[in-house]
């Protein structure tokens, strides 16, 4: 399994930890510390993430999308860098912010403002620990699937979602399946995919 992930936040880690020593070594001790802590938080992140620990719920984000103002206080770091790292990342690749797979199933990245959503009031499925559920976007169908990036959710998160996109689908309401960046082959996608078969809605995927 791809610890790419766990290998980026360590990298981090290590970088802002050697501002660290380097502001330090100036005297700078105020300066310094907030790289210390970030430092740390990062750490948190690429143990929490690594596959043979695989902890998503680590950041506390609940099934509405939002997180506890505790949580964004203390994974700042983290939360507000992934954040701008999807807006910069979107922002100079000129990728298209979903793709329709099939008729009425669409998959893409996080979808930051209401342009970024499919046509049709989709119902979505949030397979992000790290992202918000915009505050716009209440009052649409949601289900929220907490999972890291480049991770898969676990086999029962899986038939829940298979059963609910199967319920909207059949009620005529598309769906929009979103991870962080919107990578189609990302694994999480290949196993939701994988399962709409087992409901009998091969038709989807095909």
């Amino acid at each position: 399994m791809d610890v790419g992930l766990s290998i980026l936040m360590g990298l981090q880690a290590t970088a802002l930890f050697l501002i660290f020593v380097y502001l330090q070594n100036l005297d700078f001790t105020l300066l310094s510390l907030p790289f210390l802590y970030a430092s740390l938080v990062c750490l948190l992140v690429s143990l929490a993430s690594h596959p043979s620990v695989n902890i998503p719920t680590l950041l506390r984000k609940k099934q509405d999308g939002t997180f506890p103002i505790w949580s964004l206080i203390i994974f700042s770091p983290y939360l507000y860098f992934v954040r701008i790292f999807s807006f910069l990342r979107r922002f100079t690749s000129g990728e298209e912010p979903y793709n329709e797979i099939c008729e009425g199933v669409y998959v893409g990245g996080w979808p930051y403002s209401v342009d970024k959503l499919p046509p049709g009031n989709p119902a979505i499925i949030d397979c992000t620990c790290e992202f918000p559920r915009k505050e716009e976007f209440k009052g649409r169908s949601y289900l929220c699937l907490p999972t890291w990036d480049t991770r898969a959710p676990q086999p029962g998160e899986i038939e829940s979602a298979v059963e609910w996109a199967s319920r909207k689908r059949a009620q005529k309401v598309p769906v929009f399946i979103h991870c962080a960046y919107g990578m189609i082959l990302d694994c999480k996608y290949l196993f939701l995919f994988d399962n709409f078969a087992a409901f009998g809605v091969e038709n989807f995927v095909q």
